[in-house]
């Protein structure tokens, strides 16, 4: 997978140039019209994590490949793009059309409680993207259009102002499709299951052949949760309906499909990085889970 794109790959790639007070500024924001950096002559961006958060509107058609999922939207449509999850975007329709915005989490962090990671669209596994229709665009378009006007003028709290018109986009999303329901643990078992999730989730995605899965059974998970491992099962089994090994599997499976379609490493390696020995029992896994080698599903 290639490396994290930095803030200064991606104004070298998109611009050619680098904004003077990039080095200085930590919570680094700025916001852009999309055609100005689509279209002819210019670079799509590659799949893989970046070190900043980015929000889109876009118009037209396009694919997004996000995490191992890779979806087609068409029509007016605001997507969340986390810094901890590898993602890219193809131009599906020649009248694309849009703005987006970019920043690191420290620009949040000096003006706000609490972090933005834990907002749910920026949460891995969930839904990055909200369909939009013209009312909708167009109340959007005018928040886009707010901070463009802002990061142009000398006004001294204008941070502050563009802070509170991401926030404004993000309540937005939420109310046309609220996902709170996400994180309303009405039991124990259910806080346990979300506890699972995010370590699980922790470990991904992997970045280099050098990095490894380390919590491959329920026994590593009950362990660092420090319940008993039929305990975990059981709150598991009874949140989900699926065993904790399902989930582990099918999470190892996502990542390699992954890591199979969007990296050049070799099986071995790629084997090694999920945690598995000899390749023979990656290509056993793997097989088991898809029906197919990871050979075939790469080619």
């Amino acid at each position: 997978m290639p490396k994290i794109e930095t803030l200064e790959d991606f104004y070298k790639q998109k611009f050619n140039w680098l904004p003077e007070n990039l080095k200085k500024d930590i919570g680094h924001f700025n916001v852009f019209r999309l055609e100005d950096c689509m279209g002819p002559g210019k670079q799509p961006a590659p799949y893989s994590r970046r070190e900043f958060y980015k929000i889109t509107l876009m118009r037209g058609n396009h694919l997004y490949h996000y995490a191992d999922k890779s979806v087609e939207v068409s029509g007016t449509t605001l997507m969340f793009f986390s810094s901890n999850v590898p993602y890219t975007f193809e131009q599906r329709s020649d009248d694309s059309t849009g703005y987006f915005c970019i920043f690191k989490e420290s620009f949040f962090t000096e003006r706000l409680r609490g972090s933005i990671r834990d907002l749910p669209m920026f949460v891995p596994g969930n839904k990055p993207s909200y369909s939009l229709n013209k009312s909708q665009d167009k109340y959007i378009s005018s928040v886009f259009d707010k901070m463009l006007n802002e990061i142009g003028s000398d006004y001294i709290y204008k941070y502050d102002l563009i802070t509170n018109y991401i926030m404004e986009m993000i309540h937005y999303a939420l109310k046309v499709q609220p996902t709170e329901t996400l994180y309303q643990h009405t039991d124990a078992n259910a806080r346990i299951t979300a506890v699972f999730t995010e370590l699980l989730e922790r470990q991904f995605p992997i970045d280099s052949p050098s990095q490894r899965f380390t919590l491959r059974s329920a026994s590593d998970f009950a362990e660092k949760l420090s319940v008993h491992v039929n305990h975990l099962n059981r709150a598991i089994r009874l949140t989900t309906g699926k065993t904790t090994t399902d989930h582990i599997a099918e999470r190892l499976t996502s990542e390699a499909k992954a890591l199979l379609k969007h990296t050049d490493w070799n099986i071995s390696e790629i084997s090694y990085c999920l945690g598995f020995e000899e390749p023979a029992h990656f290509n056993h896994f793997f097989k088991k889970q898809t029906t197919v080698t990871p050979s075939a599903f790469r080619n």
